[in-house]
């Protein structure tokens, strides 16, 4: 019997049998309707209604509600239809099923009890396309000409000013609880790169102290961006890019992590087995 229970959340019934052959557990998000196998978001305490704007979290959300004395497996996962925890990086994403089996986390092994969480290799905010900056943010590069050539003074803070609105990171960061304010600050002025994609692993028993301290947050930054699903994006899924972000910090500032690599890959290339 293993020793995780990894949910993987998808927009595309076709998925869940798929999800199933890969021992994890599905879970339908968005409006498509999925078998009353699949778990979802909509069912008893919820906020499935946010989810145009919270992404993922929606699903945190009634686990955290609803499911969590539930779970009996020491650890705990979550992934994604298009991105997976692998145990060995590659680069070749095209690979038949069978070795896909094999190569994704499936269980937490003898050399990784040590730790207490399991996140995604971290993300870089270094390498902005030049024609991306020239489209999109010339202006605040043209601000300070040293981010041109000094990729190093392009922090995490800086990159969330730039696709996620100016100020706004800020502006959340005042509504936390006052013993992460300054440190989570702190991590993203100096640092460049973070643990991506929502993703992890982790204790059981952590999970509800994650969850106790990024969902009251999130709601008191309602009072500030609202639910507007005529903004771009980056801004319309703020909710789920500030709890991307400060999973990162939380879980380094405060347990034991090891990072794996994630692999991109949709679960679509699989439907037809």
């Amino acid at each position: 019997m293993s020793n995780i229970s990894i949910f993987c959340l998808t927009l595309d019934p076709d998925h869940e049998e798929v999800i199933k052959k890969l021992s994890y557990i599905p879970v339908g998000l968005g409006e498509k309707k999925f078998s009353n196998q699949c778990f979802t978001d909509k069912s008893h305490q919820n906020i499935s209604e946010k989810n145009p704007f919270y992404g993922e979290y929606t699903f945190h959300y009634w686990l955290w509600k609803n499911y969590l004395d539930k779970i009996k497996t020491d650890w705990v996962g979550f992934c994604q239809y298009r991105k997976f925890f692998i145990k060995n990086k590659i680069y070749d994403q095209n690979i038949n099923f069978q070795s896909f089996q094999t190569l994704i986390v499936k269980e937490i092994n003898n050399e990784d009890m040590k730790y207490e969480c399991i996140l995604g290799e971290k993300f870089s905010v270094e390498n902005y396309k030049i024609s991306k900056i020239f489209k999109n943010h010339f202006f605040s590069f043209l601000k300070e000409p040293n981010l041109f050539i000094n990729k190093k003074k392009r922090n995490l803070r800086l990159h969330f000013d730039l696709f996620h609105g100016k100020g706004n990171l800020s502006k959340a960061i005042n509504l936390l609880e006052k013993n992460h304010q300054e440190d989570f600050k702190n991590y993203m002025e100096n640092n460049n790169a973070f643990n991506p994609h929502n993703m992890f692993i982790c204790k059981s028993n952590l999970l509800k102290k994650y969850y106790e301290t990024i969902f009251p947050w999130l709601k008191k930054c309602e009072s500030l961006f609202g639910f507007n699903d005529t903004s771009e994006y980056g801004q319309q899924r703020i909710y789920g890019f500030l709890a991307e972000r400060f999973m990162s910090y939380w879980f380094n500032k405060n347990f034991r992590v090891k990072e794996i690599p994630i692999l991109g890959k949709d679960l679509s290339d699989y439907k037809n087995l």
